[in-house]
């Protein structure tokens, strides 16, 4: 059995390019389903698959009993409507340790923008639950899955990983601040009501703003996140006409589109006589059209804008990620150990079926032998005898058989299996 990965992150690609493999949680079953169908059926039947798919990343995890590397990049080139050599510039294939090690980095927060953060596990979580309940998760990927959970678990006790990450939410706070003066004085809108927003919203909160607004396409969920922090709900469809009343703007929805345009935005600041507005998308791909960011009294951060803030203390976190570093080499070298006795599972399956075989054999000849009046001594005897020629006429077939050499060889492998001491 083997492991791959196909992947490309906020360090390879470029935020365009990863908004065209973004899948939302609701798209991964109908995803995988394709991915798996695409295999042909001979060489790669019942392909295991995952697909992680956040704001930075999107990743391809797969098991068989054959690696299928350029298959993989051919249909992910294909669904997000690039060319494979496109593709391939802006990814990282790894296989087998590559792929395990590469895995639990992602779940410790080592392979994050913002270095340590805990969110990325969650995500992970989600989208392990999405493909068992697909049927698409067998148990090579399982495996890998629970054990980079583990490890991940282990990092955060062990080390102080994520003691100084700063979030994409908190660096967006901090930018703000940097804008105006006092945040109190701001009228904030978040759009969409996500896991992301909801940090979002935490975190401006706690400074105070005059007033918080929930733009959302189900108002219900909106409502609900609104009023925890004692702000409003609005429809989505009405963000164009009331986008001017705000300051600050942050927005990751799981559109396809961008939904707030350059006009809409042309329009607001014209509203505002100019006043600035400060806008941040969360989204992959973009809830913003990126055209915004060339207007004047617009300062529009993306997730990759955000990337200096989120690194600021990175020094401090060296010591942890070495450490981290330790914990997920024990677990890559202790994942491998369980792939490489997989191949022999087959073979133990088969050895114990002949043995039960062998077994009952000579239990029905042993319950003939007594019902002839036979002695119990006598057919305890015969019934060893049996077994014991069974088990060995194998070997010396083999001992009998093939030139020197290789006879030679078959004494060395029979001497250590049958001739081992007790120790």
């Amino acid at each position: 059995m083997t492991v791959w990965t196909l992947g490309l992150n906020h360090t390879t690609a470029p935020l365009d390019l990863r908004g065209r493999f973004a899948f939302a949680l609701d798209q991964i079953a109908p995803t995988l389903q394709s991915l798996r169908s695409s295999f042909p059926s001979g060489r790669h039947p019942q392909v295991e698959a995952a697909i992680i798919s956040t704001c930075n990343r999107t990743e391809i995890y797969c098991a068989s009993e054959h690696i299928a590397l350029d298959h993989t990049v051919g249909w992910l080139a294909e669904s997000g409507g690039v060319a494979p050599a496109l593709l391939r510039s802006h990814a990282y294939t790894l296989h087998d340790d590559e792929a395990a090690r590469h895995v639990f980095r992602v779940a410790s927060g080592l392979d994050s923008m913002v270095l340590g953060e805990a969110q990325i596990l969650g995500q992970m979580k989600d989208a392990v639950r999405a493909a068992e309940n697909v049927g698409a998760l067998g148990t090579t990927l399982n495996q890998l899955f629970q054990r980079s959970f583990a490890v991940a678990k282990e990092v955060r006790t062990a080390t102080e990983i994520g003691a100084h990450s700063i979030s994409m939410a908190a660096a967006a706070v901090r930018l703000a601040g940097q804008l105006f003066e006092d945040l109190r004085k701001t009228r904030v809108l978040f759009v969409g009501a996500g896991e992301m927003i909801d940090l979002a919203v935490t975190h401006f909160a706690a400074k105070e703003p005059k007033s918080i607004a929930i733009a959302n396409r189900t108002l219900e969920r909106g409502e609900k996140l609104a009023t925890r922090f004692g702000g409003e709900a609005m429809r989505l469809a009405d963000l164009p006409a009331r986008l001017a009343e705000f300051d600050i703007v942050v927005s990751c929805t799981a559109s396809t589109l961008p939904i707030i345009g350059l006009g809409a935005v042309e329009r607001a600041l014209k509203a505002r006589k100019h006043r600035p507005i400060f806008m941040v998308d969360l989204a992959v791909p973009r809830d913003i059209e990126p055209e915004v960011k060339a207007l004047e009294d617009v300062y529009l951060y993306t997730v990759d804008d955000l990337a200096h803030v989120v690194q600021q203390g990175q020094a401090n976190r060296q010591a942890a990620v070495a450490q981290a570093e330790v914990i997920i080499d024990a677990g890559v070298q202790s994942f491998m150990h369980w792939l490489g006795q997989r191949s022999t599972v087959p073979l133990i399956q088969q050895l114990n079926a002949q043995a039960d075989e062998w077994r009952a054999a000579e239990m029905a000849r042993a319950r003939k032998l007594l019902a002839k009046g036979e002695s119990v001594d006598a057919v305890l005897e015969a019934m060893s005898r049996g077994l014991t020629q069974k088990m060995m006429h194998g070997a010396m077939a083999e001992l009998h058989s093939g030139d020197a050499a290789s006879r030679e060889q078959t004494a060395q492998t029979i001497s250590r299996l049958f001739l081992r001491k007790e120790r």
